[in-house]
């Protein structure tokens, strides 16, 4: 296929969507409410959860065993005699259960396990069964524990932590599979292994120990059910984790190091946080670090040497990401924000993280590199598209700690709710550091032309406000959940105006950090706000963008001279899985952007 120098005018779109689909993803991030705050004598610290886990990690065999000492707060007005845990790293999509032609296949990739050995409370061993295909522990207690009280149990447990191919982790890998999402409208899960594995020399632990189940409004969240959105949800809890190993890995968390100090043949690490809703790992021997200081917040890159350039960026980016947001919503209840790359797999840009955003290595592109120099100007001149996505990615991320994480929300329910905020905040970030005219094309670049890319090639404009299993893959996910729903934002400020549109997102976020938020929290916050002959549009505004269906109208239509450009037909774009379309477009992609590292 020979494609002209000004065909780029179309692809441009393309390219910058698959590279803003990064932006979107939301690897395993949303958390649950407060326990118990209203129940708290005034002047004290609320009640938590607090988890105590000992860890003996051994690095390069890639295993694991641990204890969990976890103090339980019933925050509901009943008696609770059952709890549940999540074992996140059992997780499984159908085709990866038991029984399905894909498990019983050899050549199957490698998944995480975690199991459970024991569980005891009071010196007495604890009744508990495994759920759905191990992925939910069912713990039976011995007394029921009243509203208001707590309860101690202590888990047992150990694990593996597969290793994935650096293949599958290339930016080539990552742009060919964005282009099959979008060509063959391909059906794509989250799997367990996408944020529990070492690839390239770096560790991912997004959640390698029982996760006590979310309980807002006293129902437990018993089951997670694989989506192409986020699947982690738990309540904001207390940490004091203890790591033991032999490896001479730098080790990266969202809690703040109290000591690394030598034991025995190895090293032991003590980590402490409060208010998170996680403990994600990051580590390698390679990995560097740089941190700045931000009104009392720690923000901190992580990268591997071969990237410092980038990291250092991410960092200056991060840290104006940060500023912006306190300034604009509130202080966030947290001490350090790390965003770290990682060899994330193909399809999967970016994940977030209770004080952690991991943004995939294969993105972090120096374009100064003589690898880089030595590159055709038809490449080299995709690198403003490039940069502006990495940073988007990283603001976008750090705002997931504002909307997700300090303000949590169910991401199975209701994934537009964090997912809209974060990617508006990001577009809030570009507008405040670089001025109207960088935020009004990155809007048209990130969001808009996401949505019309995704439409070109023959996606369907469908309702925002969907659970996350009703969304096939991530070019759908960016189109329909973060573009749709980011943009309705922009709307909402042109309607109340700057004042009351910033003291209503303030407000929202006052009220609901730590806890539990639903869309009806945020529709609320506006209202409060809103001037009586407001309210009536103020609906209509909310209906319109996560409930109806008016992309074309109000974002772009779909654009069949991008598809001319490439060659493909409009009977081929009916079809969506046309082979020798594909073929056209993969090859394209293929040559140029395979020297991209």
């Amino acid at each position: 296929m020979k494609l002209r120098l000004s065909t780029f005018k179309f692809l441009k779109p393309l390219a910058l969507a698959s590279l803003a689909l990064l932006c979107a993803s939301a690897p395993f991030n949303s958390r649950a409410r407060q326990a118990d705050s209203a129940r708290q004598p005034k002047g004290e610290a609320p009640a938590r959860t607090l988890y105590r886990i000992g860890l003996e990690l051994d690095f390069d065999a890639r295993t694991y065993k641990g204890r969990e000492r976890l103090r339980w707060v019933n925050g509901d007005d009943g008696a609770a005699s059952v709890i549940y845990f999540h074992l996140y790293p059992n997780l499984r999509a159908e085709d990866e259960r038991p029984g399905a032609p894909a498990a019983a296949d050899s050549a199957a990739p490698e998944e995480p396990r975690l199991e459970v050995t024991e569980v005891r409370a009071g010196g007495h061993a604890l009744a508990f069964t495994p759920e759905d295909d191990g992925a939910t522990l069912r713990v039976q207690l011995r007394e029921a524990v009243a509203a208001g009280a707590s309860a101690e149990v202590e888990l047992a447990f150990k694990g593996h932590v597969p290793g994935i191919d650096a293949d599958e982790t290339s930016l080539p890998a990552h742009v060919v599979q964005q282009v099959g999402a979008a060509m063959r409208d391909t059906r794509e899960i989250r799997r367990a292994r996408d944020t529990n594995f070492v690839s390239r020399g770096v560790m991912l632990l997004g959640a390698f120990y029982p996760v006590l189940a979310a309980r807002p409004d006293g129902e437990w969240r018993r089951k997670v059910e694989p989506s192409v959105g986020d699947l982690f949800f738990a309540d904001a809890a207390d940490y004091e984790v203890e790591v033991n190993t032999t490896s001479d890995a730098k080790f990266f968390t969202p809690g703040e190091l109290k000591s690394d100090a030598p034991a025995g043949r190895g090293r032991r690490l003590l980590f402490a946080g409060e208010g998170l809703r996680g403990f994600p790992v990051v580590a390698g021997r390679t990995l560097r670090s740089e941190e700045r200081e931000v009104g009392g917040l720690r923000i901190r890159s992580v990268f591997t040497p071969e990237h410092e350039k980038v990291g250092r960026r991410v960092l200056g980016v991060a840290a104006d990401a940060a500023r912006t947001y306190a300034s604009r919503f509130g202080a966030l209840p947290l001490k350090t924000v790390t965003v770290a790359e990682a060899p994330l797999v193909a399809g999967f840009g970016s994940a977030e993280f209770s004080g952690l955003a991991v943004i995939a290595s294969a993105f972090y592109v120096d374009f100064d590199s003589p690898a880089m120099r030595a590159l055709p100007e038809l490449v080299r001149e995709q690198r403003a598209g490039v940069e502006d996505s990495v940073d988007f990615a990283a603001a976008q991320g750090v705002a997931r700690q504002w909307w997700g994480e300090a303000v949590g929300s169910d991401p199975a329910r209701q994934p537009v709710l964090h997912e809209s905020l974060a990617q508006y905040s990001a577009l809030l970030y570009v507008q405040d550091v670089r001025g109207a005219e960088s935020a009004r094309q990155v809007q048209e670049d990130q969001l808009r032309g996401v949505y019309q890319v995704y439409r070109t090639f023959g996606g369907e404009d469908v309702s925002a406000d969907r659970p996350a299993r009703e969304y096939r893959n991530t070019f759908q996910y960016a189109a329909v959940v973060a573009s749709k729903g980011a943009l309705m934002f922009v709307e909402l400020r042109r309607l109340l105006g700057e004042e009351r549109f910033f003291r209503a997102l303030r407000g929202y976020y006052e009220a609901n950090r730590l806890e539990v938020a639903e869309t009806e929290d945020l529709r609320a916050a506006f209202a409060a706000v809103a001037e009586i002959q407001q309210r009536r549009a103020l609906t209509r505004t909310f209906n319109r963008w996560l409930s109806e269906r008016h992309g074309d109208e109000d974002i772009a239509p779909p654009n069949p001279q991008l598809l001319a450009a490439i060659g493909i037909t409009p009977e081929q774009q009916q079809s969506a899985r046309d082979r020798n379309a594909f073929s056209r477009l993969g090859r394209f992609f293929w040559r140029q952007m395979t020297r991209i590292r």
